[in-house]
């Protein structure tokens, strides 16, 4: 004790148990502890000497309700063994306080003596009735065997609460019988009632004793409040704090404490070794809570909440997608800037269509091609805000369609251009199988392979909003899963056969003749289209919820626009700065130096 830093401690024993730990505790001179004693312990008068109250001053605890019992002193003041010579409690009583016998034999084996002794004279604390506890609490159940007896005695045959309505015989009673009664009686004495509950449990009533300093230095048992069980619940106890005297002669109430409570937020770990009531504050983990104090868990919140930044309370989690905030918006602007481009440059192209430039190698591909892009720019805002059922199938597939149209049309394109220069060779007539309708039947076989498969995906497994919750746990990333990954692959994979064949038929028609030879630029840009794809891929896979929208829509939009510059902003050039080389001449590298 002398190196714990317990301050307060309760102890459950008699006198005779406690006599021996407190000789060595005085020994050891602790002081200083607040002690809280049984019902036993707490009235032990044994204890009252001056010496023991710097160590025992200030303890408290229940004690067995003191009360009054009248005429008792009177009747222990004609006691003795001649006037009760048949009483065996008489005789043992001065056996105990004399160690004789008024009634020597050889079985007590102790001295004689008159009977005549006088209680009054020696031992003035038997005498002294003033407040009994023990002898009141025996005083109220003799009376409660009493009332008993009295009532299974005016039982009346016929009426009883036994079986067949049945009575007790009264000079034959059954222990079972006498308990029934018991359980039942009600009466009052000396202002206290007096029954029994279901249990068979009396109605509590303790005193509230507080060992105090007397007038010489002793210890007094002075009454600081009361415990009345016929209360209401939470109202028994009444305790007078201002008259409670602490351990150490402190008005305020101590504290010992192993470890300061846990706050809300966070929980108690035991400390392996340690009483209970030593521990650590253990902070609540992300997503879990603890709103009282000296919480042994935490509470896992829902599944659509997320811990506060105290751990104290459950909130709903946030909800994110690609809106139009600054990356939204710096998307949004890049699609409508490049649709704006690609109308502009149909514009240009419309009201140049009679020239060289522009007619060279069908110019109702170029119009196709300016038609899918501007549907390729516009695909990208399909990303961009709260998914929905439409959106998340229109994501995918339409962009994958419009970008499938557009290949289609510069593969076409770019077999225009190696049919055209290989016919000038003698005996080729192939231009016959590339006239427009066949044109048109090429870009419209290639596309509608990519409609089959996107159609059949949207059958079987379309894409559909969902709710991300694993990547970060705090928040909810709405998103548009793809529903079949087989079918997503499948139509980047077609997408990027077409671009690789048109790499490779425009990288074979590099080096023909004539001064505009448009079969570079389709290799640039089909080398721009398939860079951007392959660098997509990795970033798609590793951005989550809405940066991978975004990566998506980006990828869309970097393609796009290497597309419309690669192909297109040549002409442009010669178009609107260069009219001089918007010519046939000039174009088949026969004008005039």
């Amino acid at each position: 004790m002398r190196s714990s830093n317990a301050k307060v401690v309760v102890v459950f024993a008699d006198e005779g148990e406690m006599t021996p730990f407190l000789r060595d505790y005085m020994t050891q001179n602790i002081t200083g502890i607040q002690w809280v004693a049984s019902e036993a312990l707490v009235t032990a008068s044994v204890f009252s000497g001056r010496e023991y109250y710097p160590y025992l001053r200030g303890t408290i605890g229940f004690g067995i309700r003191k009360g009054h019992i009248s005429t008792l002193g009177d009747f222990l003041q004609t006691v003795s063994p001649q006037r009760y010579p048949d009483n065996v409690l008489v005789r043992e009583l001065w056996e105990s306080l004399y160690g004789c016998s008024p009634f020597p034999s050889s079985v007590t084996q102790m001295p004689p003596c008159s009977g005549q002794e006088s209680l009054l004279e020696q031992h003035s604390a038997y005498m002294n009735t003033s407040s009994p506890r023990v002898a009141y609490n025996v005083y109220k159940a003799v009376y409660a065997i009493a009332h008993s007896l009295h009532n299974l005695i005016l039982c009346q045959p016929g009426r009883g609460p036994f079986r067949n309505n049945s009575c007790a015989q009264s000079n034959n009673i059954h222990p079972w019988q006498l308990q029934h009664y018991l359980q039942e009686v009600n009466f009052q004495i000396g202002g206290e009632e007096v029954d029994f509950d279901a249990k068979g449990d009396s109605v509590p009533y303790y005193d509230i004793i507080n060992w105090q300093r007397g007038t010489e230095g002793n210890i007094e048992f002075v009454n600081v409040g009361l415990f009345d069980g016929t209360k209401a619940v939470g109202e028994e106890l009444l305790i007078q704090e201002d008259r409670i005297m602490w351990a150490g002669h402190q008005s305020e109430v101590p504290v010992s404490v192993c470890s300061a409570s846990c706050l809300p937020g966070s929980r108690k770990a035991v400390r392996r070794g340690e009483p209970i009531c030593c521990f650590d504050c253990v902070p609540c983990d992300s997503g879990k809570i603890s709103n009282q104090t000296n919480s042994v868990d935490c509470t896992i919140c829902p599944e659509d909440f997320w811990s506060n930044n105290d751990r104290t309370a459950c909130i709903s989690k946030k909800v994110e997608y690609l809106t139009f905030d600054s990356l939204g918006i710096a998307l949004t602007v890049m699609s409508v800037v490049g649709a704006c481009f690609t109308l502009a440059v149909c514009g240009v192209f419309f009201c140049y269509r009679h020239t060289a430039i522009v007619r060279v190698n069908n110019s109702e591909l170029s119009f196709f091609i300016l038609f899918a892009l501007t549907l390729c720019f516009l695909c990208s805002l399909f990303f961009i805000g709260k998914p929905t059922y439409w959106s998340c199938m229109l994501r995918h597939t339409a962009f994958s369609i419009t970008f499938s149209l557009c290949i289609s049309c510069i593969l076409g394109k770019t077999l225009v251009v190696l049919a055209a220069f290989t016919a000038t060779r003698p005996g080729h007539n192939i231009m016959k199988w590339l006239g427009p309708k066949q044109q048109r039947t090429i870009i419209s076989s290639c596309t509608l392979v990519q409609v089959v498969i996107c159609a059949a995906w949207l059958i079987d497994s379309p894409p559909f909003p969902s709710r991300n919750t694993q990547y970060e746990h705090s928040k909810i990333i709405l998103e548009c899963s793809v529903g079949s990954s087989l079918a997503f692959w499948c139509v980047l994979g077609y997408i990027g056969l077409q671009a690789c064949l048109c790499f490779v038929l425009a990288f074979l028609a590099r080096k023909l003749p004539g001064n505009f030879n448009e079969a570079k630029f389709i290799t640039f840009s089909m080398l721009i289209f398939c860079a951007v794809w392959l660098a997509f891929i990795p970033a798609y896979i590793s951005s989550p919820g809405n940066y991978a929208d975004a990566v998506e829509s980006f990828a869309i939009l970097a393609s796009s626009f290497g597309l419309l510059f690669c192909l297109f902003a040549p002409k442009s050039y010669i178009i609107l700065l260069k009219p001089e080389k918007n010519t046939k001449q000039h174009l088949m590298g026969k004008e005039k130096k």
